[in-house]
């Protein structure tokens, strides 16, 4: 994966390793799409990233205002995942983004992301969202980045 260095004159610049190693984190992911008058919609959401093959994964219901929105534009997203404690850091980047329906696809995606944020698939709220999950009504979502735009203000110290 490509990796641009946000701030280009930092002394050390960010590694894939570290880029990796920040995209396993529990923070959320900024979705930022398109809306139907042009204007952009940001949305927080849990994510799960797979290093091996670089892609990130959302999921929420099919009809979300960002699922709407990927359903009509799925070539233009942004996303953002950045950790506002000093001293921060953050990877953010262009991507295109593709929509899953297949219940036996969705389900073992949907389990990572419940248990990376909720520790387990028998928290109440994941219990709600792989119900959903196997009711056709929750979604994933592929985000394919185009490049990865990352800043660490750790490596200026």
């Amino acid at each position: 994966m490509k990796i641009i260095q946000t701030f280009p004159n930092m002394p050390n610049p960010v590694t894939g390793a570290e880029v990796n190693k920040f995209l396993e984190s529990k923070l959320n992911l900024q979705l930022a799409t398109i809306d139907e008058e042009g204007f952009p919609n940001i949305q927080p959401i849990w994510f799960l990233y797979d290093k091996e093959i670089g892609k990130m994964y959302v999921s929420t219901q099919k009809m979300t205002k960002k699922a709407q929105n990927i359903y009509r534009n799925p070539d233009k997203i942004y996303f953002s995942i950045d950790d506002e404690n000093f001293p921060y850091k953050g990877v953010k980047g262009k991507a295109v983004a593709r929509i899953s329906e297949d219940i036996d696809w969705n389900i073992p995606i949907v389990e990572k992301i419940n248990v990376k944020y909720l520790g387990n698939i028998e928290h109440p709220l994941a219990k709600m969202i792989m119900e959903n999950t196997r009711k056709g009504t929750q979604i994933v979502i592929e985000i394919i980045p185009k490049f990865f735009s990352a800043w660490d203000f750790e490596k200026t110290m």
